[in-house]
């Protein structure tokens, strides 16, 4: 069951080091590409934006266990593709986000603190 999920954000590439960027993409989706196929994430998305004058130009979504994206977003393997990233596109982020059944339980436990506080 995937109740869990690493948001890996990105903008624009650094001005002339497209080139670079385009291939430190294709090294993260084959890196992710390898995460699926092993079992080590569920799955994952890649999602490019359209121009719309904000920071965020795209984003990949890895998808599994609570176990899983921990165990992947503390392995030294993801800490060198990210700061790969870094090194060649502004405004990189990772994020742990809450989906499926982790969603439900983050939005019951907010419910109560705002009954308690309100």
């Amino acid at each position: 069951m995937t109740e869990s999920a690493l948001f890996i954000g990105f903008g624009e590439p650094v001005r002339g080091r497209e080139q670079k960027a385009l291939q430190v993409f294709a090294e993260s989706m084959a890196y992710y590409e390898r995460l699926k196929s092993s079992g080590a994430i569920a799955s994952f998305e890649s999602v490019l934006l359209e121009p719309h004058g904000g920071d965020l130009g795209g984003f990949f979504l890895l998808r599994g266990t609570e176990e899983q994206i921990e165990a992947v977003h503390a392995s030294d393997e993801f800490t060198r593709v990210t700061n790969r990233a870094r090194l060649i596109v502004d405004n990189v982020g990772v994020v742990i986000a809450l989906i499926g059944d982790s969603l439900a339980q983050g939005m019951a436990d907010y419910q109560r603190q705002v009954a308690e506080l309100t």
